[in-house]
């Protein structure tokens, strides 16, 4: 009987932990599990229990046992109760489960770098004060692509032929070699009234690490016809319309030294050049001229001389001189941040066909009135101007032949004036002058229409003629793109010994303009106006009538469009007002006429 209560007791035991496992396995919820009933059948016999007993082991293994099955019906009886457990979830060991994954062999273990710092060795200002903005750093400039050569050519309403060319080495910081060619010709509406030009030469400079050399050949021609007669009337019959033309080949070649930014610096440069001039008739000159100056620095103080041999033959039908000079120019200079002063004299000594000394001034003074806007300059000269033929027949090419020659003298010119800027971009220059000429050459006509002569001469002021007068020159560049400049005369002559200063005019007005419209547009243009002037004009043997030539206003300009970097187009007109200008007596010069072409870079 006692074996049975304790079979019986055993089995509850066992029956109450398999059913609070159980319980804890399914639990899902986090409310407590509801009230279990459970029946259990108790076998009285002694064979179920030993069998109980032997399976208690198994039975505790079995965690998903069903705890609300029934006990077997013993063949000895058995007992039925419901049994409600309550109980709460304690694992065991048997409820573990092995991990099946290996261990995690990566080093994840993140790298800090060590930390290190370095104090700034500055003082901290405490200043409240605005800072000045600094410069920006302009960027390097990259070299642009130059052009070396290039052609023009051009053809035009009054059988205008036109051209240009110019070549050279290209960008080279020693060494720079070329040359060029022009022409230009013309054929006006009068008879014979063709003239042209030619030009050609070949240029080098060469630059050392003390020293530069540069040197130049040149050849130049031009030709014309005489065809001026008075134009209220007919031609006469036997007018000498010959054709002239005037041949130039010259040379010339430079040493010096090369600048630099040094105190004390010891300049020096020598130059020699020289021409052969002819025409077409017998007239020809030739001239040499060795030139050079010496200049030491001391400071601000300069101390220099300057010098040159001046030797000419000139020849024609009637005569064969040597007229040459000799010229000294020793002088000092001090310069300041108000002033500039430049102190010497001028030794020239005539010798050939005529022999002479003179000994002129040559000083100047500059002073800054306002800083930086206007100086104050006044300077006192004087030279010897010697007669060229190259002179005189560019500046008249209808002049006859064995024109007269004397050299004429600058005894003394007197100049004061200002200068400087009074706008951004606008500078200007005033000057009142009074100088004395002695010997000053003139041109005149020497007509003789009977014989059908119509050329011109050469006479001279046998005293000593001044000339008062007024300079301004006026520059506006108000940007890159344009520039805008002017110049005007005004003289007043006091001749000596003839009665008017023969066809020189009171008034002259020269100004012009260059507009850079954009990269590819280029506009430019000229203005002259000319006051009168008179000429004697012969009428007879003897016996002069005073000629007046009228003033006149001569407009040009030109345009140039760039189509490409390298194919350029042109236009160029001259005398928009189609007048008949005359510079010369009975020589108008070419009416309106136009002329354009084509440029090509390469």
């Amino acid at each position: 009987m006692k074996f049975k209560y304790v079979y019986t007791l055993l089995t509850l035991i066992i029956a109450l932990f398999f059913v609070t496992a159980d319980a804890q396995t399914n639990y899902k919820a986090k409310k407590t599990a509801a009230p279990v009933s459970r029946k259990k059948t108790v076998k009285t016999s002694a064979s179920s229990q030993k069998s109980n007993a032997k399976n208690l082991g198994e039975a505790a293994a079995k965690v998903s046992a069903d705890t609300t099955k029934k006990a077997r019906q013993g063949s000895g009886g058995s007992l039925s109760e419901e049994i409600v457990v309550t109980t709460a979830y304690k694992p065991v060991l048997v409820d573990a489960v092995k991990i099946r994954i290996n261990p995690d062999l990566d080093d994840k273990t993140p790298f800090k770098a060590p930390l290190t710092y370095f104090p700034i060795d500055k003082r901290l200002e405490l200043n409240t004060d605005i800072k000045p903005m600094s410069a920006m750093k302009r960027p390097a400039e990259r070299d642009s692509d130059l052009t070396n050569n290039y052609i023009k050519a051009g053809l035009g309403n009054m059988k205008t032929t036109y051209g240009e060319a110019y070549f050279d080495n290209g960008r080279d910081q020693a060494l720079q070699v070329g040359g060029y060619l022009k022409h230009f010709a013309q054929e006006g509406t009068l008879f014979d009234q063709n003239s042209s030009k030619e030009q050609a030469g070949v240029f080098g400079k060469s630059i050392g690490d003390v020293n530069s050399l540069s040197g130049r050949i040149d050849y130049n021609y031009r030709s014309n016809y005489f065809y001026g007669y008075n134009q209220s009337g007919p031609p006469p019959p036997n007018l000498q319309v010959n054709k002239q033309h005037f041949s130039t080949i010259g040379a010339e070649g430079e040493l010096a030294k090369n600048y630099e930014d040094v105190e004390n610096d010891f300049t020096y440069a020598l130059k020699l050049k020289g021409y052969k001039f002819s025409d077409a008739y017998q007239a020809n000159e030739s001239n040499v001229v060795l030139s050079g100056f010496l200049n030491e620095t001391v400071h601000q103080f300069y101390a220099g001389l300057s010098g040159s041999i001046d030797i000419s033959t000139q020849k024609d039908s009637l005569y064969n001189y040597n007229n040459s000079l000799i010229r000294l120019n020793p002088y000092i200079k001090f310069q300041g941040d108000n002033y500039k002063i430049d102190a010497g004299i001028n030794i020239v000594d005539q010798f050939g066909y005529v022999s002479s000394i003179h000994i002129f001034p040559a000083a100047k003074l500059e002073f800054q009135v306002i800083p930086k806007y206007v100086r104050l300059f006044v300077e006192a000269k004087g030279d010897v101007n010697k007669s060229s033929l190259l002179d005189f027949y560019t500046t008249n090419p209808f002049l006859g032949q064995d024109i007269n020659i004397k050299n004429s003298v600058d005894q003394l010119d007197l100049a004061a004036g200002l200068k400087g800027t009074i706008a951004p971009g606008l500078s200007f220059k005033a000057t009142i002058f009074r100088n004395t000429v002695k010997d000053m050459p003139l041109f005149v006509s020497n007509f003789d229409f009977s014989k059908g002569y119509n050329r011109f001469q050469i006479i001279y002021d046998g005293g000593s003629s001044r000339v008062n007068g007024l300079n301004g020159e006026l520059d506006y560049k108000a940007s890159e793109d344009v520039d805008i400049f002017g110049r005007v005369e005004f003289k007043d002559y006091q001749m000596a010994t003839v009665a008017q200063p023969w066809n020189l005019p009171k008034f002259k007005l020269t100004a012009g303009t260059v507009l850079h419209i954009s990269d590819k547009v280029d506009i430019k243009g000229t203005l002259l106006i000319r006051g009168s002037a008179l000429d004697p004009n012969p009428v007879a043997a003897g016996s002069t009538t005073p000629t007046t030539i009228n003033s006149f206003v001569d407009v040009s300009g030109g345009v140039e469009y760039k189509v490409t970097k390298k194919i350029s187009v042109f236009v160029n007109v001259n005398n928009l007002l189609n007048g008949t200008n005359q510079t010369w007596l009975y020589y108008p010069d070419y009416g309106f006429n136009i002329f354009g072409g084509v440029g090509f870079a390469f």
